[in-house]
């Protein structure tokens, strides 16, 4: 089976020219915008947006459908125009008329500061949220993407660990290093960070 391109993503960059707040690719397409090659095949494309900016992507996307999953439950939930997600809603699946799907992932913040959903006093500056890739599609930066993989790292968590680990710049994985000690102090990845 072929790999998936970086071209598969020019889609999402191009239904999101116009949106006026920060947006990033997620997961592991975000690790392999990094690397700067297709690592692995990707099953969905997942983008990560500030929780206050969700009115505004919902409008940006009008006739889109969403919904969005409630923790603990199975299903999804139609995402009503006007009702505001908060913790511990997340996750949001969108669907165009043409049936292309998008997961939208929300992230908390205050202020000009990204905050850890799973343990707030975890933070980084939004400036240190996401890069653009060398064709100009932004992405989570790769220590914040690893520490939501931490909490129950999947085969494919794991291969993106062992591919991003050598790339961090000494700041971002001392900053992943604390933060995965923070969450979970036994963690396998800690010998490696």
């Amino acid at each position: 089976m072929a790999l998936p391109a970086f071209e598969d993503l020019a889609s999402i960059n191009d239904l999101l020219a116009g949106f006026p707040h920060p947006w990033f690719m997620a997961g592991g397409w975000a690790i392999d915008l990094h690397v700067g090659r297709v690592t692995r095949p990707h099953k969905d494309a997942e983008i990560a947006i500030l929780r206050r900016d969700q009115e505004t992507f919902q409008n940006h996307l009008p006739e889109w459908e969403f919904k969005y999953v409630i923790p603990g439950k199975s299903g999804l939930e139609r995402w009503k125009k006007g009702l505001r997600l908060d913790l511990p809603i997340h996750e949001i699946h969108a669907v165009s008329p043409g049936k292309a799907d998008l997961e939208i992932l929300l992230n908390e913040s205050t202020g000009g500061v990204w905050r850890f959903r799973r343990m707030m006093e975890i933070a980084r500056p939004l400036s240190k949220m996401g890069h653009k890739s060398a064709t100009g599609l932004p992405y989570l930066a790769p220590e914040i993407v690893l520490l939501y993989k931490a909490k129950e790292p999947s085969e494919v968590d794991e291969q993106d660990f062992q591919v991003i680990r050598p790339l961090l710049a000494d700041e971002a994985s001392e900053w992943l290093r604390v933060s995965v000690e923070a969450c979970y102090p036994e963690h396998t990845w800690l010998a490696s960070l």
